[in-house]
C-alpha cells in the first residue's frame, strides 16, 4: 500500500455521496507497498480501505479482481469485501483515478513470522485456491515468466548502479530459470503476493488475506513458491526450513501436493524470488521524488534468488 495521490475533504466527501456508509470520522494515508494509493476510512458506520489506482494498475482488469474478491468472501475465505455504491457500481471515479472501498479486516500482520504462522498460512493458501476454483474468468499473470525479461530490460542499465554486474547476474538466472520452467502444472486464481503484510492474525488465526490486485490465473505450486520466499527467510537471508516444512504441512492438510508440483519447487521459488526481485529494482530505479512510499531494497531477493538456484530438489524445502 502507498500513497500516490491526494484526496481532499471535498474530494471525499462528493465521493462518499454515492454509497450508504455515512459520514467520515478519520481519513489518512497508508505509506506501505508500491503499487496504488491507500487510506483508512472511518465513517459513522465503521472502518473501511480506500484504494485509488495508479498507472501500473489497468482499470479493464479492475473488474476481475474485485469479482474476485467477492467470489472469495461469498466462499467465507477472510478477504476484504468490496462496497456497492447504491447504483450498484464497486468501482467509481476520484481524485482523477478509478476507486474502490473495501471492507475492514481487523488484526496484525507477523513483524517476524515463525512456523505457528506459516501453518495456518500454507492452510488459508490451500482454501483459497479451492475457493478460487469455480471463479471461471481467467487472468493471465502479467508478472509472470513472460514479463520477467522485458523488465529486467527496462531496468536497464541502472541495475548495475545498485550493484556492479548485477544486469549480467540476473540474466544469465533468467535464462536458467526460463529454461527449465515448468508445463501443465495445476493451476487456477492465485493470490501470488501474500507477503506477511497482506496476512492479518487475530487471537492466533488468520483473520485477514489482503491485497489481491496481483491475483491472476497461474500455477497453485508458484504461489507457494511466492509464500516460501515472503515467509521462510531469516532476518540474516538463511532459509529456515522449520517455517518451510509448517508451510507445507499445512497447505497438504487442505490440498494435497501432486509429485510433479512438488519437483517444481525449486525452479517455481527461484522464478518467484526473480519476480520479486525484478519488481523491487524497478520501482528502486523508478520511484518518483515526494511519493509518501516505503521502496523495498531488491538485493534480498537476489540473496534468496542465489539460495533457490543451487537447490536440488523439494526435499531442501523439508518435503
Amino acid at each position: 500500500m502507498a500513497v500516490y495521490t491526494e484526496v481532499t475533504d471535498d474530494a471525499l466527501a462528493g465521493f462518499l455521496e454515492a454509497y450508504d456508509i455515512g459520514r467520515v470520522v478519520a481519513f489518512r494515508g497508508i505509506a506501505e507497498g508500491v503499487e496504488n494509493s491507500n487510506y483508512s476510512l472511518r465513517t459513522t458506520t465503521g472502518d473501511f480501505i480506500l484504494t485509488l489506482y495508479e498507472k501500473r494498475v489497468d482499470p479493464a482488469e479492475l473488474p476481475w479482481f474485485l469479482g474476485l474478491m467477492e467470489h472469495l468472501a461469498a466462499k467465507s475465505l477472510p478477504c476484504p469485501l468490496p462496497v456497492r455504491a447504491r447504483d450498484g457500481r464497486n468501482l467509481n471515479p476520484l481524485a482523477g483515478r478509478i476507486a474502490a472501498i473495501t471492507t475492514f479486516l481487523p488484526g496484525i500482520w507477523p513483524r517476524r513470522p515463525t512456523a505457528a504462522h506459516c501453518a495456518p498460512l500454507g492452510a488459508a493458501l490451500a482454501r483459497l485456491h479451492i475457493a478460487g476454483a469455480d471463479y471461471q474468468a481467467e487472468r493471465v499473470n502479467a508478472l509472470g515468466p513472460t514479463g520477467w525479461r522485458p523488465l529486467l530490460e527496462r531496468c536497464g542499465d541502472s541495475a548495475d548502479g545498485v550493484e556492479p554486474g548485477l544486469g549480467g547476474a540476473l540474466a544469465a538466472s533468467l535464462d536458467y530459470i526460463l529454461d527449465h520452467w515448468p508445463q501443465g502444472l495445476p493451476r487456477g486464481q492465485i493470490h501470488a503476493d501474500l507477503f506477511p503484510d497482506n496476512v492479518f492474525f487475530l487471537d492466533g488465526a488468520i483473520s485477514g488475506l489482503i491485497d489481491f490486485y496481483f491475483a491472476a490465473t497461474d500455477f497453485f505450486a508458484y504461489d507457494i513458491a511466492v509464500c516460501l520466499n515472503a515467509w521462510c527467510f531469516e532476518a540474516d537471508l538463511s532459509f529456515n526450513i522449520t517455517k518451510s516444512q509448517a508451510l507445507l504441512r499445512g497447505y497438504q492438510s487442505v490440498r494435497p501436493l501432486g509429485a510433479e508440483e512438488g519437483a517444481a519447487l525449486p525452479v517455481l521459488s527461484a522464478g518467484a524470488a526473480m519476480r520479486f526481485l525484478l519488481t523491487r529494482l524497478y520501482d528502486w530505479i523508478n520511484t518518483p521524488d515526494g511519493a509518501l512510499v516505503t521502496r523495498k531494497d531488491p538485493m534480498p531477493y537476489y540473496r534468496r534468488l542465489r539460495f533457490h538456484t543451487q537447490t536440488r530438489s523439494a526435499a531442501d524445502y523439508g518435503l
